[in-house]
This record gives C-alpha cells, structure tokens and sequence, in this order.
C-alpha cells in the first residue's frame, strides 16, 4: 500500500507530452472516501433500498479488487431506526434522534457486513465524534487507524456516533460560543478524505451535481460539469436539504471546500442512477467534479477544518491586508474585538470589520490577556506586561490559515 501524496503510477503514465483531463485524474485515483446519503440508501418510505445498496457495494468492490482503497461514509442509521420503530416523521427530541440512530445503526452494519461477506472482504465500522478530530492526539491517532485497517485490506464504514454525539443531530446547542466541526456526513466525508490524503472524495446524493438553479422547480436548468474554483458566486448556488437527510448542495459545496483545499478531487453524482460508480471509474462525464487546489499542510487542515473555533477576533483593515497579502502573524496592534471565551492553544476564527471569517488561527494567550492588549503597539505592550507575547504578537503566522 502505498501511504504518500505522490501522484500515482498510473497517472504518471498517462504521457508527459500533456496534462491529463479531469476525467482521467478520477480514473487514476487510488484512495477512495465514497459517501452514502440517507436518500441514497433508502426509498422514499424510509425502507433501506435493498438492490441499490447491494449494486453500490459490488461495484465499491470492484474498485477494490482492482486496488484502490475505498472507505465509505455512510448515513442512514436515523433514518433505518425511524422505519424500524414505524416513525414516518424525524423526530424533534435528542434522545429519540438517538434512539433512532442506536436501533438503526445496527442494522446498517449488519447490511454492510453481509455483503462485503459475499465477496470474503472485511468490514471495519469506524464511529466518530467532534472530539476525535478537535482534540489533535486523537486527531493523529485517527489516521494510523485507518491506514492500517486499509493495510489489512478491509473497507471501513465510516458514521458519526449520533447515539452519544449530539453535534450532528441537534441542530440547537447548549454552548453556541463554539462553532460545530461537522454538522452532517458530507462535511464528515470530507475531513475522512482530508485526514487520510485520499485522491478522490466522491459524494452520491439524490441529485446529478450542480445546476444554476434548482432543476426540481427550473426545468431549464444547466448542469455545471466542472467547477475549478469553488467562488462564492457557486456557493451561492446551494440549496437546502431533504426531510430524512441532514445535508443539501449547500452543506456538499462546504465539503468540496474543505477536500479541495487538501488537494482531494471531489465528485457529487446521483446515487440512484444505475451502476454510477462503475461509470465514475471509467471516466464517464457524471456528476459535478470539483479540482482540487494546492494542499495544505497536515497541521494547517487542522487549524481551518477538523477543530471547532472556540472564538471570534475581529481585525481591521490593515491587519486583514498583512495577513491575506503578506502572510503576517496577527499583531495585537490590529486586533479591534474579541467575542467568546477562549484559552492560550485555542483555535479562533479570524474576521474582517464587516464581521466576515477569512481566516482561523492558534491563539497565544487567553481571552482575559488578549483584552489588556487590544490596540496596542509592541512597545506599550512590553511595558504594560513584560511577560506578555512578544513582539505583541497574538497568533504567529505558522498558525494562521487563510481560508479564502
């Protein structure tokens, strides 16, 4: 198995005398994060769809066999354990949205297992919580657990812990200070492919991509095959998500980003459309692929995706200009406000005067140290406090992402 981010062999073969298309990058790719949505995997009457999900499974295996490392990320508990208890509405408590997803996990495992038993591959479930990315040992351990499950040729099916997480299935949290690292599986999906280097993220959904408009009330609608730069004018273009699933095009465009930026290919494609993945693999124009943009270092991707801001500071314009344009460390000299608690080591989210996110960053003193320097040029600071960051310097730039 091969573990580095060097391009693969196969792609290198494609002839140096021109670049190779997009298509023909998802046909070389290796390492796989594939992710299942609830409206993939069940009917409309929240059955899980037998025959699709056996279809989906033997052409994942497929892949499989001919190398490529696949791990799947799937959704659905909630939705199976609604069809198991005759629930035809999502619940609206936490515990019955966990109790839900306790009875039908189960029995999405059991699926899972039988099938890949078919064809003598193991099945490894992997349950994680916000906790297992913000929390950076875990974070690090996370990755060695996958490569090895991958080095013992398994398949691993990836879903939030819903039955004791509540990041994912309450949509009103106790402590609104803290932002959510991922809210649903698309999200998840792609911090999977971020953490593990994977070459291609693909995301099935119930949709064909992207349109410039919403195809179910535009029938005129354009598909976008392509997008190369993920601008806020198609992020606009986002819509919300379904009854039984927790995402929409809005919440996959923000998992493109994030894979994206860690140099992984992503593909949004229709689930239900007969043997999609097999026709994915062969390079066939489905789906809208998303190109994948100069990686950012492992540490780097943890600071702008896997943990959750526990903070705001709002800058001015000058600050946001040195640390966009000049790759600055952010001065508290440039610092106008701070919101939220947070301590020395802890990531913030970094916005502009207009009260915009541009950036995030590791902090290197508390909220109650930062305040008595607000504003403050170095010198006033190192005679105000002579322990205090020097040169008045409240995140390092080796600390900083910038997000747009």
């Amino acid at each position: 198995m091969t573990t580095d981010s060097s391009m693969p062999p196969n792609l290198e073969n494609l002839g140096a005398a021109r670049e190779p298309k997009p298509r023909e990058r998802l046909q070389a790719a290796r390492r796989l994060v594939i992710k299942l949505g609830t409206n993939v995997l069940s009917r409309d009457t929240g059955e899980l769809a037998i025959g699709r999900v056996y279809s989906l499974i033997e052409e994942a295996v497929d892949a499989h066999r001919r190398g490529k490392e696949i791990i799947l990320v799937s959704s659905g508990a909630i939705s199976l354990g609604m069809d198991c208890l005759g629930l035809k509405e999502r619940p609206e408590t936490l515990s019955d949205k966990q109790a839900c997803a306790a009875i039908g996990q189960i029995r999405l495992m059991a699926v899972y297992q039988q099938a890949l038993d078919r064809f003598g591959i193991r099945a490894a479930q992997v349950l994680l919580t916000e906790e297992d990315f913000t929390n950076r040992r875990r974070y690090l351990n996370l990755r060695n657990t996958f490569l090895r499950l991958l080095q013992f040729k398994a398949i691993p099916i990836v879903n939030e812990n819903d039955t004791v997480s509540t990041s994912e299935i309450e949509t009103h949290l106790d402590d609104q200070d803290r932002s959510v690292v991922f809210g649903d599986n698309d999200m998840l999906s792609a911090l999977v492919a971020s953490k593990l280097g994977a070459d291609l993220l693909i995301i099935l959904s119930d949709v064909n991509g992207l349109y410039d408009a919403d195809p179910d009330s535009h029938p005129e609608a354009k598909h976008i095959p392509l997008v190369e730069d993920l601008t806020p004018e198609i992020e606009q273009l986002a819509q919300d998500g379904s009854v039984r699933g927790r995402g929409g095009m809005r919440t996959k465009l923000q998992a493109a980003k994030v894979a994206t930026r860690s140099g992984t290919m992503t593909l949004i494609a229709l689930g239900s459309s007969p043997g999609i993945l097999s026709r994915i693999f062969a390079g066939e124009e489905i789906g809208t692929l998303f190109l994948p943009k100069k990686p950012l270092s492992s540490r780097k991707r943890w600071i702008a995706f896997a943990t959750s801001a526990a903070g705001k500071v709002r800058v001015n314009a000058g600050a946001r200009e040195a640390l966009v344009h000049r790759r600055a460390s952010l001065l508290f000299a440039g610092v106008v406000a701070l919101e939220n608690s947070f301590d020395s080591g802890d990531i913030v989210s970094i916005l502009d005067e207009h009260g915009q996110e541009f950036a995030r960053g590791m902090v290197n003193c508390s909220r109650a140290e930062a305040q008595k320097f607000l504003g403050r040029k170095s010198a006033e600071i190192s005679a105000l406090s002579p322990d205090a960051p020097a040169p008045g310097e409240f995140i390092h730039r080796d600390n900083i992402v910038i997000l747009e």
